[in-house]
C-alpha cells in the first residue's frame, strides 16, 4: 500500500509532558505535529506492519501458495498498531534483544492464523531500512510545502520592497547602495537552491526492496524455486506498492548509508539558508532597519524591560547549528560500514535521522513566521542611506561638475579635502555628513553646479543600480516557474505558522 494510502494518521489528542523524565524539545518546542508523528513509534511500527503484508500480497500473487486470503485479510485488520500491541512488543524485545523479532511475535499474537507467513523470505532491513526511507521520504515533502511557504513570503517581501534603497554592507562596512527587497532576493535565492536539491531527492530516492538478508536475494530464489524473474518481479512489485518508483540497485543487507549522508546534506543546507538569513536580519534589527515579529505581551529581557532581542532569529541560528552538525553522523556512518553491514549505524541513526527532520521542520516554521512578520523601518534605513550617500555621489557629482566647465583635477582634490573633513567629524565629533553642505558652499563648484543641480544627484535611487528589475525578473524568470509548476503544493496564504513556545 502507497504511503498515501497508509490507514497511520497522526493523532488528533494534545502532546502530553511527562515532567519525570528528559523531553526532547524538537518534539515539545519546535517540531510540529505533523513530522513529529512522521517519526513517532505508531508510524514507524504500523509501517513495519504495513511491509509485511505488502510482501505477503505480492508473495502470493506470485504463486506461493502457502499463504492465504484468510491471512492476508487478518493482517490487514491489524496494520495499525495499537500501544497494548507496542508494549506487548517492548515485553518481548527485552526477552529476545531483537526489535524486529519482538514486533513479528507482537503482530503473530494479533493475527495467529498468519503468524507463520510474516516477515517470510526477510530479513530485520527489509521492515527497519524500507520504513527509515518512507520516513524520510514523507519528512521531505513535509519540508518541500514549507519550504515553498517560506519561499511565497520571501517573495511577496521582496516584490513590496524592490525599489526601497538601502545601505549594502561588505565586509560588514557600507557599500554601494541595494534595496531592501534585492537583498531579500538573496536569501530567496538560497531556498530556491534547496528546493531544487530537495526535489531532486525525491524524485531518485529508491526504496530498499525486497533483497534478503546480504543484498543476493537468496531466500527469495529459494521460496520461488530458482525463478529469477519471479524474484526481480516481487522486488519490482512490492516497492511499487509503498510508493517508490524503484528499489536501491544493489544492496548489502543495508541500503548503502550514503543516501543518508544525500539526505541529510540537503537539510544542512536549508538550515545554512535559515541561518544566513536570519543572522542578516539579527544585523539589521541591531541597526534598527528591520524588526522580527514582536508580540504585544512578549518580553525580550528578564532585566532590560526596553529590549526587543532577535529571539526568532536566534533560535534559528541555534537550530540550525545543530542541523548542519549532523551530516558529520552521517558522514561517518557511512565510510564505517563494514562489507554487507555492521550493527554501529543503528543507534547513531535513530538519533541523527530524525532530529534532523524535526530540527529542520522547526527551523522553516520560525522562518516562515518571521518571513510573515518581517517590520521594516524606512525613515530609519533612509538615516543610514543619508549619511554614507554624500561620499557615494562624489563620482557623479565630480562628472557632472566637469561637463559643466569644471577643472576635474582642482575638483577632485576640493571633494578629497572635504571628505576627510566630514569623515574625521563624523567619527571624533559625532556629527552628522555635513559634505552635501561643503561642496555646497565651496567656491569651486558654485561656479559650475547650483545647489539644486548636486541635491538631483543625491537622490539614492540613482545608485541602486538595476537592483529593483533583478527583483521582478528573478522572481518572474526563476521563481514564478517553481511556483506553476508546484502550485498544488503551496499552503493556502492564510496559513499561519505560529510559535509553540
Amino acid at each position: 500500500m502507497s504511503s498515501s494510502e497508509s490507514i497511520v494518521k497522526p493523532p488528533v489528542h494534545e502532546y502530553k509532558e511527562n515532567i519525570e523524565i528528559c523531553d526532547n524539545p524538537l518534539t515539545t518546542r519546535y517540531a510540529s505535529k505533523e513530522m513529529s508523528f512522521n517519526w513517532s513509534p505508531k508510524k514507524k511500527f504500523s509501517t513495519w506492519r504495513e511491509l509485511w503484508y505488502a510482501l505477503a500480497i505480492e508473495e502470493k500473487a506470485l504463486g506461493l501458495s502457502q499463504i492465504t486470503d484468510e491471512q492476508l485479510e487478518e493482517m490487514k485488520k491489524h496494520l495499525e498498531i495499537s500501544e497494548e500491541e507496542i508494549e506487548k512488543a517492548t515485553e518481548y524485545e527485552k526477552k529476545f534483544r531483537h526489535d524486529v523479532m519482538s514486533h513479528i511475535h507482537s503482530f503473530g499474537d494479533s493475527c495467529p492464523t498468519a503468524r507463520s507467513i510474516i516477515h517470510l523470505g526477510a530479513t530485520s532491513c527489509y521492515v527497519g531500512d524500507n520504513t527509515d526511507l518512507i520516513q524520510m521520504r514523507d519528512g521531505m515533502k513535509i519540508i518541500q510545502t514549507k519550504l515553498l511557504r517560506v519561499m511565497q513570503l520571501l517573495k511577496i517581501f521582496s516584490l513590496k520592497h524592490k525599489d526601497l534603497p538601502c545601505l549594502g554592507f561588505t565586509h560588514f562596512q557600507p557599500a554601494q547602495l541595494t534595496t531592501v527587497g534585492k537583498r531579500a532576493t538573496l536569501w530567496l535565492q538560497d531556498f530556491l537552491f534547496d528546493f531544487q536539491q530537495l526535489v531532486f531527492q525525491l524524485d531518485n530516492l529508491p526504496c530498499r526492496g525486497v533483497k534478503g538478508t546480504t543484498g543476493t536475494q537468496a531466500s527469495f530464489l529459494h521460496l520461488f524455486n530458482g525463478d529469477h524473474e519471479k524474484v526481480k518481479q516481487l522486488d519490482n512489485n512490492v516497492c511499487k506498492r509503498i510508493g517508490f518508483k524503484k528499489s536501491i540497485g544493489v544492496s548489502g543487507q543495508t541500503y548503502t548509508r550514503k543516501v543518508d549522508y544525500q539526505i541529510l546534506s540537503v537539510l544542512s543546507q536549508i538550515a545554512q539558508s535559515a541561518h544566513k538569513m536570519a543572522t542578516d536580519i539579527r544585523l539589521l534589527m541591531s541597526m534598527k532597519e528591520i524588526d522580527e515579529p514582536f508580540e504585544k505581551n512578549q518580553i525580550g529581557s528578564s532585566a532590560m524591560a526596553y529590549k526587543r532581542n532577535p529571539m526568532r532569529c536566534e533560535r534559528i541560528c541555534s537550530l540550525s547549528r545543530f542541523v548542519m552538525s549532523l551530516v558529520e553522523n552521517t558522514a561517518q556512518t557511512h565510510a564505517n560500514q563494514w562489507f554487507e553491514r555492521t550493527l554501529d549505524d543503528s543507534a547513531n541513526r535513530r538519533l541523527s535521522l530524525p532530529q534532523a527532520f524535526l530540527g529542520v521542520d522547526g527551523i522553516l516554521n520560525i522562518v516562515a513566521n518571521v518571513c510573515n512578520g518581517l517590520v521594516v523601518w524606512p525613515l530609519v534605513i533612509e538615516k543610514h542611506v543619508q549619511s554614507e550617500l554624500p561620499f557615494m555621489a562624489t563620482e557623479n557629482i565630480l562628472m557632472a561638475a566637469v561637463k559643466a566647465g569644471g577643472d576635474r583635477q582642482t575638483l577632485h582634490e576640493v571633494i578629497r579635502v572635504h571628505s576627510m573633513e566630514a569623515a574625521r567629524r563624523m567619527k571624533e565629533e559625532g556629527a552628522e555628513n555635513d559634505l552635501f553642505q561643503r561642496l555646497v558652499n565651496d567656491e569651486h563648484f558654485k561656479a559650475v553646479l547650483s545647489e539644486e543641480n548636486i541635491k538631483e544627484m543625491l537622490n539614492p535611487k540613482l545608485y541602486i543600480g538595476r537592483a529593483d528589475r533583478q527583483v521582478e525578473e528573478f522572481i518572474l524568470n526563476e521563481i514564478d516557474i517553481i511556483f506553476a509548476e508546484y502550485e498544488d503544493l503551496i499552503p493556502e496564504a492564510s496559513r499561519d505558522y505560529q510559535l509553540t513556545v
